[in-house]
């Protein structure tokens, strides 16, 4: 498949947020579901250099941000266009989203975090290799929901050797 990563502009961001509602409990990834979400998504100052659309084919079928979040780690979030999700074709999304992270930022691990009740989504990530790291509450969308923390390691961190020689030896 033919795709393409730009940055988001303001009009695609405008577009997203007007446009993009899924369906039932789903309906809780619509932008406009928490008022702050949607003042930072449309906000360019906020989204800084953070936010991309993919294009496959010419036409916006979803977006991510990567945010730096220190010890070489990337936190993503995702959205795909709601017309296509839950027709198989999560799991490609999200490798060219995890190719593009690891190609721009060379990170050693990629964290995101998703609603519990997802559990869709949480079935491709695992399946792409994140990991459960831990669960916890939220506030958002005007209620209190659990979420699951994820990462996926990019990069295995090399162990420091140790001197074969002992402690007291070295002394």
């Amino acid at each position: 498949m033919n795709y393409t990563i730009q940055a988001m502009s303001q009009k695609q961001a405008e577009e997203i947020a007007a446009n993009w509602h899924y369906a039932g409990e789903y309906s809780f990834y619509d932008m406009d579901a928490d008022q702050e979400d949607l003042q930072a998504f449309l906000d360019q100052k906020m989204r800084k250099e953070s936010y991309f659309i993919i294009k496959q084919n010419n036409e916006v079928i979803g977006f991510y941000s990567f945010i730096p979040v220190g010890n070489n780690t990337i936190d993503i979030g995702l959205g795909m266009k709601p017309n296509l999700t839950g027709n198989g074709k999560g799991f490609e999304f999200l490798k060219v989203g995890l190719d593009f992270a690891k190609s721009k930022y060379d990170p050693e691990q990629i964290i995101l975090s998703v609603a519990t009740f997802n559990k869709r989504a949480i079935k491709v990530y695992k399946k792409i290799g994140f990991k459960e790291v831990e669960y916890f509450m939220q506030t958002t969308n005007g209620g209190n929901f659990e979420f699951l923390k994820m990462i996926y390691v990019c990069k295995e961190r090399t162990p420091i050797k140790e001197d074969k020689m002992s402690i007291e030896e070295k002394l």
